[in-house]
């Protein structure tokens, strides 16, 4: 017998106070006496107070007693008296169910999460009712998906909503969620029961598992091959040309043929054409690395196939989707097209044409270059202006110089970015008057001669001709142009990669330095992602498939999160832990609730000392005192 809301030193104490409490008012309670005289006349003192004499016994002992004793009743179902011992009270537990990718494999005509759900279900019904149950959905993050519940039906509604996931176990990360949150229930922690296939990503053999752990496994002798990633980049020598990496594990024990096969199609084009096939034997837990060709310079689908499918399909195929070559239009309005031509050709997404100057149009796309030419309406498009006429420059010409020394670039901007230069005499060359916001891209003793205004559309002006001057002898010169078409559409010159990984945990190796201002991690929908940037490698996560860029200077990541991670390691309990449904509840011996009864028997005390008791003191207490004067009686005033 035990006490489940207060100590016995605690009820003692508030049965102690009541009690107290209950004993002075009965002794407190206030009489008087009945006097009989001869006449008033003489009664001097009836005009002063009663005379009250405080009670040293208790007139009804029998109706305090039975007042005790219901207040006794009350506090103790207050205090929830129960039979049995304390450790026979309910227990909270942690259900881990897993719900890591792999559980979506079939065994047979089942999945492993339909094995897993029936099991959850026999362990909660191996359970006392008084028990609280926290169902928690183990994969690469713990994520309650109840609270502490002793409804079962609930409890039954979460783990029937349960489905596998995108990422594999993280069996470190979900038992020390048990452990803590367990340790913060409030009531008497019961156990960490873990159902599931057990396949993790990652396992630090020196864990120390739970006491209270229980192992319920669900069996998974499947053979799987699967795809690892895959890695797309453009050639070197061709840009046409897609490098393509495949990566594909065998996590099965035995050796498997299987047939890897790539096929390509338009966005939204069902129909699908395979550009490459090869058989491959995949040894029992190795991963085997085949690399293929493609040339598309076009967007498109590309999707990667392994043959023949098997009992956990998800891992059997992806796709990418490949972008487009990107190029620039680029409209040249110069009556000497031919100074500017090898300039142009070097870049080869640059799609340039040559126009005469009476041939202008304002509606031009991409970039527009004015060959010391004044158009009637300026260009809608980013423009790059050389020797424009000081009457109708974008920039005003403050004055005009000749034979003048270059004297620097700006080596903090983007089109001037790595240029050196000796000293070299320009013939002639208009300077320009500058505003707030314009960058001075090369300058003269007397001032700027090359100035970028950075308003939308884009406007560069030369103040000389670089294939009239000096300048077209200088290394300077191709490399400056290639950084205007860099400003212009940094997309042209930025090198793209395409990887088809598993959700979950990402590591990414950068081809080069860079600082971690010039890095972003961004979603589909433009959401940045935390990450963390060490020893050249980004490392971020993402729980949900999708598509992540990551952008690091003139590189662009393009991570297709398609992939489902499966666990590299089998876990295998150690032989003391617990096992399997238990055979009966392990709180058996449940203790009964008694408060009810308790409570009932408090009030019908109560119930019963006032009817046997208070009509008594009721009738006492307004009955009418005479009080005799000769032979006439007096009614004296009620007490």
């Amino acid at each position: 017998m035990y006490l489940l809301n207060l100590s016995l030193a605690q009820f003692l104490a508030v049965f102690g106070t009541v009690s107290a409490l209950a004993v002075a008012l009965y002794l407190l309670d206030r009489s008087r006496r009945r006097q009989v005289v001869s006449t008033l006349r003489f009664w001097v003192s009836a005009e002063q107070p009663t005379v009250v004499a405080r009670r040293r016994r208790i007139q009804q002992p029998w109706s305090l007693v039975l007042q005790l004793i219901s207040m006794a009743l009350l506090l103790l179902a207050l205090a929830q008296l129960r039979f049995g011992a304390p450790e026979t009270g309910g227990r909270d537990h942690v259900l881990l169910l897993e719900t890591s990718a792999w559980m979506g494999a079939r065994s047979g005509n089942r999945t492993l999460m339909d094995i897993a759900r029936d099991r959850a279900r026999q362990y909660l019904r191996a359970l006392p009712g008084r028990d609280r149950v926290m169902l928690v959905r183990a994969d690469a993050l713990a994520t309650p998906a109840t609270a502490f519940e002793p409804d079962r039906r609930k409890l039954d509604a979460a783990i029937v909503a349960s489905v596998p996931g995108s990422t594999a176990l993280n069996l470190e990360e979900v038992l020390a969620f048990a452990r803590r949150v367990q340790s913060q229930g409030g009531r008497r922690a019961g156990e960490i029961a873990f159902i599931g296939a057990g396949r993790t990503s990652q396992l630090d053999p020196s864990t120390t598992l739970p006491r209270n752990l229980r192992v319920i496994a669900v069996p998974d002798a499947i053979e799987n091959a699967g795809l690892r990633k895959i890695g797309m980049r453009r050639a070197a020598g061709d840009s046409d040309v897609w490098e393509i990496y495949v990566s594909a594990r065998n996590y099965g024990v035995r050796p498997r043929v299987v047939t890897l096969s790539i096929d390509y199609g338009p966005p939204g084009d069902t129909g699908r054409v395979v550009v490459g096939s090869r058989r491959v034997t995949l040894q029992p837990g190795a991963d085997n690395e085949q690399t293929f060709e493609f040339r598309s310079s076009a967007a498109g689908i590309l999707g990667v196939r392994l043959s023949p499918r098997d009992a956990f399909p998800a891992d059997d195929r992806a796709t990418l989707e490949l972008p487009s070559q990107p190029t620039l239009p680029v409209t040249v309005y110069s009556s000497e097209p031919d100074l500017l031509r090898p300039l142009l050709a070097a870049t080869p997404r640059v799609a340039a044409v040559y126009k005469k100057p009476a041939e202008y149009i304002p509606g031009d796309k991409g970039l527009v270059i004015l060959d010391r030419f004044i158009p009637p309406q300026r260009p809608q498009a980013d423009s790059v202006w050389i020797d424009p006429p000081a009457a109708g420059s974008p920039i005003p010409v403050r004055a005009s110089a000749e034979q003048v020394l270059f004297s620097r670039w700006d080596p903090t901007h983007p089109i001037s970015a790595g240029l050196r230069t000796k000293e070299y005499k320009l013939d002639k060359t208009s300077v320009f008057a500058t505003a707030p916001g314009d960058a001075r891209i090369a300058e003269v003793q007397a001032g700027p001669v090359i100035v970028a205004r950075p308003d939308q559309p884009k406007i560069v002006v030369f103040g000389f001709h670089p294939a009239l001057s000096n300048m077209r002898y200088e290394l300077a010169t191709p490399l400056l142009f290639a950084n205007l078409l860099r400003w212009f559409a940094p997309e042209l010159f930025r090198r793209s990669e395409l990887s088809g990984v598993s959700v979950g945990a990402v590591k990414l190796l950068l081809d080069q330095d860079t600082a971690p201002a010039n890095v972003k991690v961004v979603t589909e929908d433009g959401t940045a992602l935390p990450f963390v940037l060490r020893d050249r490698a980004v490392h971020f996560f993402s729980g949900a498939p999708g598509v992540v860029r990551v952008l690091a200077g003139d590189r662009e990541y393009v991570n297709s999160l398609t992939l489902p991670e499966v666990g590299d390691i089998q876990w295998t309990p150690p032989a003391d832990v617990r096992r399997g449904i238990p055979r009966t509840p392990p709180l058996e011996r449940a203790a009964s609730d008694l408060w009810p009864w308790l409570a009932l028997a408090g009030g019908l005390g109560l119930l019963a000392e006032w009817l046997l008791f208070a009509r008594f003191r009721r009738g006492e207490a307004w009955r009418p005192h005479v009080v005799r004067r000769a032979s006439h009686p007096v009614e004296a005033v009620r007490r």
